[in-house]
């Protein structure tokens, strides 16, 4: 009998992309076959005839092992009344949405928790906040469950950050990373030891599962935008973007640049004025439809007599009392417009002032040696904001001037680390979105090669390095130290090896000696910090001594970090193209005439 079955036909993406095998960034010489850091012998035997449809599941099922392995750590706020920390705060909120109306959601109790991210956040607690009030009511009652620490809570939350994350940032991180291997003209296998190196940044998982946030959501969004970017489709870019703005504000840090690529992208050969008339309307339509649910529940709301605004116990938003008009608070068109202006009060908090906690960017350290708390907030608000457009300039410009979809991680990047150093209101939490467009990169051509593997890897060492005083608050030393020492070895960094910095790819790949210098000198700087803050208590009057060093050794890096990315962008953008030919030219013929 013959058999009906026709072998499948190889995947052009499982094969080698027709490139010169000396290429390689991941073999650690081109005339071997062997890999160059541990990540890829981990993956080594699965080059060649595996599927990558085999790797990928078994490239999710670790890396959501170490996440909930990390889960099994405390989280913010564990033990910690009156307040608690971020996990009563996500908990409060499925708790506000679950029970109250939504007029109510942005006004209810602000002293405890209130609400104070865009809709969709609200939205995505609701749905968390119905799911778990199914399995145990108790956990999001209003009022009584406040400061609850049930063990099936926790699992719950834990879980909900989990497949929050495999649904949205886990496939756009996949996505995003095959499309740049595939510019670039990586092969599958490369791209998924990229893959790995992704999901397994240690400040990632640190912050989501096991501080407890859900910023995988917003950041996953952003992805998503980016790869909608590169395969051409800006205005679903569009659309991912605002969701990603929609669910928490600090997607901001991106938008300078993302702006600014779709101006140059608009102005390419004569400025396009119907792309510009979609963008435009479709960014509007995409905000509009984040924001309906809120808007049309204040109607529904009033329809019902029930009102968000209670006179005493709930102040006009300064965004309506500073209006030189008035409105009839018993119109038709007044709750929606009531709604909108304290929503966006509450998502940008400028009472709150320059910044609340000890964090690594440029206005906590001069505070260090003068205390910019005695200017004005409102004088500081705007000094923050001009010296903030300064630092974001020349990556807007050059996205603009060079708007290739290929680039715009590196902008990204760039505007991000310019606000995380000079903007207002900045936490150290916010370290997570300039590190993630970089990290991105290593799935582009040379990113897993020796330069950079060095300097990506270099800047997550530091950012993770530098929540080390909030991960220590919520006693989470340990998973700390296996996330973050995994991670270094795996991609081969200090403090598990030099090989980057002293052997023989640090020569092939002619790493800078100023960039070994400087790399080496704050790895040893954190090593010894770290040594200091467990053995040598602070002195008497400066109980906060080591996290004043955390931050002016951090502030210090994420400067260098900065100038690199801009400089890489600058580079890349081919802008320097034209000096960098006529200098080559001119030192062909001095040696022409030495001759």
């Amino acid at each position: 009998m013959v058999s009906s079955h026709n072998p499948r036909k190889r995947r052009k993406d499982d094969t080698p992309p027709s490139r010169d095998p000396k290429a390689s960034a991941i073999q650690s010489k081109p005339s071997t076959t062997s890999p160059r850091f541990p990540l890829a012998s981990f993956l080594w035997p699965a080059k060649k005839s595996t599927s990558q449809w085999v790797i990928l599941p078994l490239v999710l099922m670790a890396v959501g092992l170490f996440r909930w392995a990390t889960g099994f750590w405390g989280y913010s706020g564990f033990n910690t009344p009156p307040m608690h920390g971020d996990f009563e705060a996500q908990r409060h909120w499925m708790e506000i949405t679950t029970h109250l109306p939504v007029s109510q959601w942005y006004f209810h109790d602000l002293q405890y928790w209130g609400l104070d991210y865009p809709p969709l956040t609200a939205y995505h607690s609701l749905l968390l906040g119905r799911i778990g009030s199914i399995i145990d009511p108790s956990w999001f009652a209003l009022s009584t469950s406040r400061g609850i620490q049930s063990q099936l809570l926790k699992v719950y939350m834990r879980a909900s950050v989990l497949v929050s994350e495999y649904l949205v940032f886990i496939p756009a991180a996949i996505i995003l990373n095959r499309k740049l291997g595939r510019i670039r003209g990586l092969n599958s296998w490369e791209s998924s030891v990229a893959l790995v190196a992704i999901l397994m940044q240690p400040a990632t998982i640190l912050i989501d599962h096991a501080h407890f946030q859900y910023n995988t959501v917003m950041l996953g969004f952003t992805l998503a935008s980016i790869s909608s970017m590169l395969a051409g489709r800006a205005l679903w870019g569009c659309v991912f973007f605002v969701a990603a703005l929609c669910y928490k504000q600090m997607a901001l840090y991106y938008a300078p640049a993302m702006f600014a690529y779709l101006v140059g992208l608009c102005a390419v050969q004569g400025f396009n004025t119907s792309r510009f008339l979609a963008i435009a309307v479709v960014t509007i339509v995409s905000f509009a439809i984040c924001f309906a649910p809120l808007l049309l529940g204040s109607f529904y709301d009033q329809y019902r007599g029930i009102s968000a605004f209670t006179g005493k116990e709930n102040p006009l938003p300064p965004l309506l009392n500073g209006l030189p008009v008035r409105f009839n608070e018993q119109s038709w068109y007044f709750p929606p417009l009531l709604q909108l202006a304290q929503s966006v009060h509450r998502i940008f908090p400028f009472a709150r002032g320059l910044f609340e906690d000890k964090v690594a960017n440029m206005w906590c350290a001069i505070h260090t040696a003068h205390k910019l708390t005695q200017y004005p907030v409102g004088q500081m608000q705007r000094i923050s904001t001009v010296v903030t457009l300064i630092s974001i300039l020349p990556s807007t410009m050059t996205i603009s001037l060079f708007p290739r979809a290929e680039l715009l991680p590196w902008a990204m990047a760039s505007t991000a680390w310019g606000f995380f150093l000079c903007s207002f209101q900045v936490h150290e939490k916010s370290v997570l979105l300039p590190l993630l467009p970089m990290t991105v990169l290593l799935g582009s051509d040379g990113g897993l090669g020796t330069e950079m593997r060095a300097w990506i890897g270099w800047a997550n060492m530091i950012g993770v390095w530098t929540l080390f005083p909030l991960l220590k608050r919520d006693e989470l030393r340990m998973p700390y130290g296996v996330l973050t020492l995994l991670w270094s070895y795996l991609l081969g960094l200090p403090p598990t090896s030099l090989c980057l910095y002293s052997g023989r790819q640090s020569s092939n790949a002619g790493l800078h000696l100023l960039t070994k210098i400087v790399h080496l000198g704050f790895y040893a700087v954190m090593i010894a910090w770290h040594i200091g803050e467990a053995f040598v208590p602070p002195p008497e009057g400066k109980p906060d001594l080591w996290v004043v060093l955390n931050v002016l050794i951090g502030f210090a890096g994420f400067g260098v970090c900065f100038i690199w990315c801009n400089w890489q962008l600058i580079i890349r953008s081919g802008m320097m193209e034209d000096y960098f030919s006529d200098r080559r030219r001119m030192e062909a013929a001095q040696k022409k005439k030495r001759q």
